[in-house]
């Protein structure tokens, strides 16, 4: 099975395939892409659904696993990233590629064991559960390779939670 792990942002979206052979997980490719925070909000979201549409047809994920949108303090933050994940939903919908979601809570929690664990903790996780030479960066990325390892143990019988 393959998963694609999104982590929605208008400046940054991470994305990160991980496929799961027998008890292992493998990083089949990973990134981000990134919008000029000086272009029209239109041609940004334009350039993350052009770029996650060529990277779903390239790729062929079996299922999309995205982190819900979450914010404690500004509203204004939370609009983009909201305008983002209805970009990653789209894109989903015509390729037809099945969407989990979960909160950050829940993807800390299945990659570290612990549902508050910081950037470091959950970075480090991600690099030894896929076996990676050195820590993806920027963070946006290992958070969509979290996302995805959550999406791949979560979804692994062939039900979705």
């Amino acid at each position: 099975m393959l998963t694609l792990g999104i982590d929605p942002g208008t400046a940054i979206m991470g994305f990160g395939f991980v496929e799961s052979v027998g008890s292992r997980l493998i990083a089949r490719a990973y990134g981000s892409v990134t919008t000029s925070p000086k272009a029209r909000m239109q041609d940004r979201l334009m350039k993350l659904y052009d770029n996650l549409d060529a990277l779903i047809k390239e790729y062929k994920p079996d299922i999309m696993g995205i982190e819900q949108l979450f914010f404690q303090r500004n509203a204004t933050t939370a609009i983009p990233v909201g305008q983002a994940r209805g970009v990653v939903l789209l894109a989903a919908a015509k390729n037809n590629v099945d969407i989990v979601e979960y909160t950050p809570l829940q993807v800390k929690q299945s990659v570290t064991g612990y549902g508050k664990a910081d950037k470091k903790q959950v970075i480090y996780m991600v690099t030894k559960i896929l076996n990676l030479k050195e820590p993806p960066t920027p963070d946006d990325t290992a958070d969509a390779l979290a996302v995805a390892i959550c999406a791949t143990h979560s979804t692994r019988g062939g039900f979705f939670q």
